[in-house]
């Protein structure tokens, strides 16, 4: 099972590159539904995620029942510049941080994905659920990009 997530986990990336391959800037910056994020901030957003989900994980890890933080993605959304942003760095953040992180998953005895932290908001979490989470980030929001693409066209 883990070695499933793992694969999956590293596939993320080239899942969302996929979903945003030959678009224009403007295209990326567009929201074709309203209310609802640009392709750019769903990126962006994935991309400033990443590395706290790995930090999670991390934790979990190296620590004994760690406190993990909780974070607003609309307020990261409002003040972190979203539209400022170059995709193919955020792409490179997103797929980087995956593998780092894949690289030291894969080293794990399997009880390791057993140990917990303490979420601020959600409680108790293991390194497993929060690695199937993340699993599922990016599957998630790609919908939504397919979404848009769709009310471009």
């Amino acid at each position: 099972m883990i070695e499933q997530l793992l694969t999956d986990y590293l596939a993320g990336p080239g899942q969302l590159r996929q979903a945003v391959a030959g678009m224009t800037p403007e295209q990326l910056k567009m929201r074709p539904i309203a209310g609802k994020w640009s392709t750019l901030e769903v990126v962006c957003h994935i991309a400033d995620y990443e590395p706290i989900l790995a930090d999670r994980m991390k934790r979990i890890i190296s620590h004994d029942q760690p406190t993990l933080q909780g974070a607003d993605e609309n307020l990261f959304a409002q003040c972190l510049c979203y539209h400022e942003r170059d995709l193919e760095e955020e792409l490179n953040v997103i797929e980087w941080t995956r593998r780092q992180m894949a690289r030291i998953l894969k080293q794990l005895p399997s009880e390791a994905f057993q140990r917990q932290g303490i979420h601020t908001e959600r409680g108790p979490i293991t390194l497993q659920r929060i690695l199937e989470l993340t699993v599922r980030h990016i599957p998630h929001h790609v919908k939504f990009i397919e979404e848009k693409r769709r009310a471009m066209q």
